[in-house]
């Protein structure tokens, strides 16, 4: 107890200096933590260490949550050495954990991420313990390559649909959804996003759609029963193919809906086959590199006068780069986030005509937290279907997702493009047609 009162007055009092050599764990510990959050001004939080020893950032505040640190090895990685793919690692293995509020950690993370590298090798100097070891990412060929983009897609899709419907609601929706009101439910607002997307295509009856990347059939089978449109969905993952294939044919839509295990790239381009084209979410796969030819096979896949919405998450421009990324690593390999103006020039170089953009990063911020809540509400179940290390991964991806979308890191634009024919958008003056007026 002696130890511990000398600790915390160490911390108190910043004219008293903790010996560095030769004292104990809680003396070095509090030494590096009143070191690291000298100029820490974001909400309370305290760290607990695997002794037992607890440290508040604040004494005259109740913390929103403590980091529990169970591993000496772990408060290296959080104070000395802290990035994405360190903390992500020991919170998925458990050397790290958050009780209370999960999403109030991630200003403390960033605070930390943010600080010069001088003071983290000062911070180093009083702790001792190793790093962690990172494991391996996925090698199957070059990046972008048709090969590695299926295990990529496979890495992070093919898990069973069990795992997902908890979290994601009967919707089914792995994308942004859309509020008309913050207190909308999860399903209220996925139907509401599938409906505008639908409107801003102005989808009709009869007309041609595909949805590329199209995950469990959500999109095909709302074109389909609710515009009554001939929908076609096209995915890289066999789990998603396979429960929208029964989803279609459950909702008696086999003779306007189908779904196909396919690569975009593998589509004839020589007939203009399609009145209207979707892609939600699955840009993020494409990179930089391949965004032209990506572009270039939809504009010759749609007719003149057809209408492209391309729904993806952008980086800021003015986003610093992180060292490592989480997401990279354990989420989306492969995966590279481009900016809005990136993706607008390809796709202007192309041919097409960006007639709309739309930015709902609020949006997913709000989706977001369902998901994250939802695989809090729902971890016993899941943790009977994946391994622990699995379900932590999700959590922290959700969490910290929104996160990023909230400080503006991210966002998540819509961007309407069409294929003139001949100077001719065949579009209405207005976007009035997109909001209809609320039901009294």
């Amino acid at each position: 107890m002696g130890q511990l009162t000398s600790a915390v007055s160490r911390l108190r009092h910043p004219g008293v200096r903790a010996r560095v050599h030769g004292d104990s764990v809680q003396d070095r510990a509090a030494s590096a933590l009143h070191a690291a959050f000298a100029n820490y001004s974001g909400p309370a939080f305290a760290i607990r260490l695997w002794d037992g020893f607890t440290w508040s950032s604040s004494p005259s505040r109740p913390p929103a949550c403590t980091i529990v640190v169970t591993d000496p090895s772990a408060l290296t990685a959080l104070l000395a050495h802290p990035n994405e793919v360190t903390l992500g690692e020991a919170f998925i293995h458990g050397d790290i954990d958050v009780e209370g509020d999960l999403f109030s950690v991630f200003p403390v993370t960033e605070f930390l991420f943010d600080r010069p590298r001088s003071l983290q090798q000062k911070i180093a100097e009083r702790l001792s313990g190793a790093a962690f070891e990172t494991t391996q990412l996925l090698h199957h060929g070059a990046v972008n390559s048709r090969a590695r983009d299926s295990a990529s897609i496979a890495y992070h899709y093919d898990l069973p649909v069990a795992f997902f419907e908890p979290w994601l609601g009967s919707s089914l929706v792995y994308s942004c959804a859309c509020f008309e009101h913050p207190g909308d439910s999860l399903n209220t607002a996925q139907q509401q996003k599938l409906d505008l997307i639908c409107r801003k295509l102005r989808l009709q009856p009869g007309e041609r759609f595909l949805d590329i990347g199209c995950g469990w059939g959500s999109l095909v089978l709302h074109a389909a029963s609710a515009f009554q449109a001939r929908a076609q969905g096209i995915t890289l993952s066999k789990e998603q193919a396979s429960v929208a294939q029964s989803r279609v044919k459950s909702a008696g839509l086999l003779s306007n809906c189908a779904i196909h295990l396919r690569d975009y790239r593998e589509l004839d381009t020589a007939s203009h086959f399609y009145d209207k084209i979707a892609s939600i979410g699955m840009s993020e796969h494409v990179g930089l590199k391949h965004l032209p030819l990506y572009f270039e096979i939809v504009c010759k896949l749609l007719r003149p006068g057809g209408v492209f919405l391309n729904h993806a998450i952008a980086r800021s421009a003015t986003a610093p780069a992180r060292e490592s990324s989480f997401i990279d690593r354990y989420v989306f390999p492969d995966g590279r986030l481009v900016t809005l103006s990136e993706t607008i020039a390809a796709a202007e170089a192309q041919g097409f005509e960006v007639r709309d953009v739309e930015n709902l990063r609020e949006h997913y911020e709000l989706t977001l937290r369902h998901w994250a809540q939802g695989l809090q509400q729902h971890a016993h179940a899941l943790l009977q279907l994946v391994p622990r290390t699995t379900y932590r991964i999700w959590l922290l991806y959700t969490a910290g997702s929104a996160a990023a979308f909230r400080r503006g890191a991210i966002a998540v634009h819509q961007v309407l493009l069409s294929r003139p024919d001949h100077g001719k958008s065949g579009l209405p003056l207005t976007r009035r047609d997109w909001y209809p007026p609320p039901s009294l």
